[in-house]
């Protein structure tokens, strides 16, 4: 057994059943060495998004996403799927070649030091200098990946370890690592206090952010909520935690969040923020939750908690398991009147929007997507203006809702579907994203059909980037630059090319009548919908 048979046997062992990636000569090894086992290859037509294939996967399965790419420009290329990860905390392990071991430092074709590019993206990174030592690492690696707060962990492995020999191949069952312990179970003093400020609050709200969803808490959280009659808002990261239309889900924080929502975690006097950083998009002004109000800050990870906001009580540990705990606490708290006023705000505050009849209004169009499609399907939203929309419009039922929240990275939703889809093949996925955004993942097409993967993608056209238009629309007066997409491609054409069955949308008469044919077939679609251009989020 050489190296790479090392690799994939670990892989095995670990449960993976896919591996996304791009080859190059210093991880042809790697993949030689996967020829003789089950595991599926992807061949992805650009590395980043190896990683956002393999995001989707992991946040759909809840098991590690893996993706493998060459050294150098491969390795560098990946960097933005690796971040995008790392911001939302999803579990994966990315595998680099690299140039031989006495080449390193040499600047020898293709060698980029690429542990040290992606030290602030990573939650560790491994050189892999001794062949005998690739079953430890490939083990820790997982650990780490999947524990505490979750996300990617990057091993680089030159051609020649790949092509060593492995005099005894023993792969750890169990893992222990000195400096690495995280907290999974919530101290019990502190879940006490927070019972007790939940006896005397009046106002308590709760604010869920991706973790809820990434530690399986969602629902804990649910059963929660719905016990005590507390009231719920998300996070961007946090939708689905909550049904969208359930009585006590108030929709998404942030600026590009619902009025009510803001206001009634302004006005909250218990506000338990559980699985979310409390960053800017979601939090503008800190100092708001704190004022006149008991924060406690629910998360696994100890770094975040008094980070960007002092809470009254931090609660160190894994969502799940608190709200287990907090599922043994018998108490009781009154809040009907606080009930009755955030109903009133929802009713008073809810955009009006006057969108031009003579386009697709996406608000509309993505309430009625949502209530066609399955009740289980996995909604994908890139970044830009189709993902404000999409946050704000799209109903989750038992679905799932996907997107880049942390790093905001365009590109991600077709890539991100393909691999929600590989990993789920029973569930609807569909990817909605801009004009701007598919042009920077659209040569995944070819991927899709290349392996039979049955995504369906919207494209809300409007020929701008347009959130960026948008922003220079308010902060610049109209004085607009670089936002203009002419030259963009006849997209029917380009369906055509890639033999994918089209679809366009120029308006919402017959809006009804093209959701049901887009919907009808399981197979890959491509439905153009056009957009006012001076159609705005706010």
């Amino acid at each position: 057994m050489n190296g790479a048979d090392a690799m994939i046997k670990c892989l095995e062992k670990e449960g993976v059943e896919v591996v996304f990636g791009y080859p190059g000569v210093a991880i042809c090894p790697f993949y030689n060495s996967i020829l003789e086992s089950d595991i599926k290859t992807v061949l992805i037509r650009t590395e980043q998004n190896a990683a956002h294939a393999a995001s989707g996967m992991a946040r759909v399965t809840g098991k590690l996403g893996v993706c493998a790419v060459t050294s150098g420009p491969g390795a560098t290329n990946v960097i933005t799927g690796i971040a995008t990860a790392f911001a939302d905390s999803i579990p994966l392990i990315c595998i680099t070649g690299q140039v031989n071991s006495e080449l390193l430092g040499s600047d020898s074709f293709q060698e980029a030091d690429i542990t040290g590019a992606v030290e602030s993206f990573v939650k560790y990174s491994y050189l892999v200098r001794n062949v005998e030592d690739i079953p430890r690492i490939m083990k820790e690696a997982f650990h780490i990946a999947n524990t505490g707060r979750k996300g990617p962990v990057l091993i680089d492995v030159p051609i020649d370890v790949q092509n060593a020999t492995l005099r005894k191949f023993d792969y750890p069952e169990e893992i222990s690592m000195r400096t690495y312990k995280p907290t999974v179970k919530g101290n019990v003093v502190q879940i006490k206090k927070v019972v007790k400020e939940l006896e005397k609050a009046k106002r308590p709200i709760i604010c869920a952010g991706g973790g809820v969803l990434l530690s399986d808490a969602k629902e804990e959280l649910r059963a929660f909520a719905k016990r005590h009659k507390i009231p719920v808002v998300s996070t961007m990261m946090g939708i689905g935690v909550m049904p969208s239309e359930d009585e006590l889900y108030f929709g998404m924080v942030g600026g590009h969040g619902k009025a009510y929502a803001n206001r009634a975690m302004n006005e909250s006097d218990l506000l338990i923020m559980v699985g979310a950083r409390v960053a800017d998009r979601a939090v503008s002004q800190p100092d708001l939750i704190t004022e006149n109000k008991v924060l406690v800050h629910i998360d696994v990870d100890p770094a975040e908690i008094g980070k960007n906001a002092g809470p009254t009580i931090p609660l160190v540990g894994d969502a799940k398991h608190i709200f287990e705990d907090f599922a043994k606490e018998e108490f009781t708290c009154e809040h009907d009147e606080w009930l009755a006023a955030l109903n009133s705000y929802r009713e008073q505050m809810s955009p009006k929007r006057k969108p031009n009849p003579d386009y697709v209004d996406p608000a509309e169009f993505i309430r009625m997507l949502s209530l066609k499609m399955k009740e289980d399907a996995i909604y994908v939203a890139d970044v830009g203006q189709n993902q404000i929309w999409s946050c704000g419009y799209h109903i989750v039922r038992k679905g799932m809702f996907l997107t880049s929240g942390g790093m905001g990275t365009m590109g991600y939703s077709i890539p991100a579907a393909m691999g929600a889809k590989m990993g789920d093949k029973n569930r609807q996925v569909i990817a909605v994203c801009g004009d701007g955004s598919f042009q920077m993942s659209m040569m995944e097409l070819a991927t899709i059909r290349q392996h039979n993967i049955p995504v369906k993608i919207i494209v809300l056209k409007n020929n701008y980037l347009g959130m960026v238009r948008e922003y220079q629309h308010y902060t610049y007066k109209d004085n607009y630059s670089v936002v203009d997409l002419s030259g963009s491609p006849d997209l029917e054409k380009l369906a055509s090319a890639y033999d994918l069955p089209f679809l366009r949308l120029t308006n919402m008469e017959k809006a009804e009548e093209v959701i049901d044919a887009f919907l009808k077939e399981d197979e890959s679609i491509l439905l153009e919908c056009l957009i006012d251009p001076y159609d705005l989020v706010k």
